[in-house]
């Protein structure tokens, strides 16, 4: 087995995301060599994302993909991300329609507090501004969910909170 199926296979039984640096160090290599390696792996069909915390393997499963629209300022990020993530959704990403550039977007791959709390802790370590800031906190994300009532909950949860864009 060669090192790109052996990162395929360490990547599949890894219960959360898995970081190139920690690929790196696990196969004896550098972490531009994994990236490489992962750009080729993905070139050959296999669905790897990476998120903030590192690479996933696409979620194959029988899930229903929604689209919601979604206003907040910065500091309802963590809270609208919570709401979504305790209810039962997965928060495959976050789109913006931006002027110049058209559609921004980046992965995020959520599924539980733990998870929404790291990526907290990543965009304030960083200073980094979310791409919500690019549109005013206008925003869509990508939800997974095990079925159309889980989402009508997030849907109606969000809209209560004030973050739903309904206009």
């Amino acid at each position: 087995m060669d090192r790109r199926e052996k990162i395929i296979e360490t990547i599949q039984k890894s219960e959360k995301p898995i970081s190139a640096s920690t690929l790196a160090k696990h196969f004896g290599v550098s972490r531009q060599i994994i990236v490489g390696d992962v750009a080729l792996i993905r070139a050959s069909g296999t669905d790897i994302i990476a998120t903030p915390r590192g690479y996933v393997l696409e979620d194959k499963k029988q899930n229903h993909l929604y689209t919601i629209a979604v206003n907040h300022e910065k500091k309802d990020l963590a809270d609208e991300l919570y709401t979504i993530v305790d209810l039962g959704g997965y928060v495959v990403d976050v789109i913006v329609e931006h002027p110049i550039y058209g559609q921004l977007s980046g992965n995020l791959h959520l599924s539980s507090r733990y998870d929404v709390d790291q990526f907290i802790k990543n965009v304030n370590a960083n200073d980094a501004k979310p791409l919500s800031q690019l549109t005013n906190g206008l925003h869509l994300h990508t939800i997974k969910c095990q079925d159309q009532e889980t989402f009508e909950r997030i849907k109606k949860s969000l809209n209560e909170k004030g973050y739903l864009f309904t206009k």
